[in-house]
């Protein structure tokens, strides 16, 4: 069985690589909040003269917070930074905690998919397509709904890492594990 987690391993460059392009996304929205807040609230005390108006300051920064939400929910999963209930974790046996882990990572694996399909549904229906921001009259309310299908890809990638991570130590003892991941860092 080992021969197959071998194989397998090599898929890592794919989570590292969805990993880092969400993270960059997510700092680059960051940056673009910050700066959007701060024009719009300089622009409230400053004559229009020297700043011209930007109605559409805050609806840019609640959809920057919104896509910051739920693509770094996405990026949560990829470091086990969930809220989780692990308080009688220490007194059940290492291969329950490991099955109620791998259940509840299919579950959530369930959602990124049900964020995926409805997410897109949501994209690509009239609500979305009609709908504009109000102060933005030329820009469709489907960037808004963007985001959760995208989130959802992402937590797609990084629950299978989970759930491969999870099977992995079902069959691979945590020495082997420890020893296979110094051999792929080098």
């Amino acid at each position: 069985m080992p021969k197959i987690f071998k194989i397998l391993d090599k898929f890592k460059i794919v989570y590292d690589v969805t990993d880092k392009i969400l993270m960059t996304i997510c700092k680059l929205l960051l940056i673009a909040d910050i700066l959007i807040a701060t024009l719009t609230v300089i622009q409230r005390y400053v004559p229009n003269a020297i700043f011209p108006p930007m109605p559409w300051g805050e609806q840019m920064v609640l959809t920057f917070m919104v896509y910051m939400a739920v693509l770094s929910a996405s990026l949560a999963i990829r470091r086990s930074s969930h809220i989780r209930m692990t308080a009688f974790d220490k007194y059940l046996p290492k291969t329950l905690v490991k099955i109620s882990d791998l259940i509840s990572d299919l579950i959530v694996l369930l959602l990124g998919v049900i964020m995926v399909v409805y997410g897109a549904q949501v994209c690509t229906g009239p609500l979305a397509r009609f709908a504009k921001y109000e102060s933005i009259p030329t820009l469709s309310k489907m960037w808004m709904y963007l985001p959760v299908p995208i989130a959802g890809a992402g937590m797609i990638v990084f629950e299978l890492e989970a759930i491969y991570q999870n099977l992995r130590s079902f069959f691979v003892k945590e020495k082997e594990a420890a020893v296979s991941e110094e051999v792929q860092a080098l």
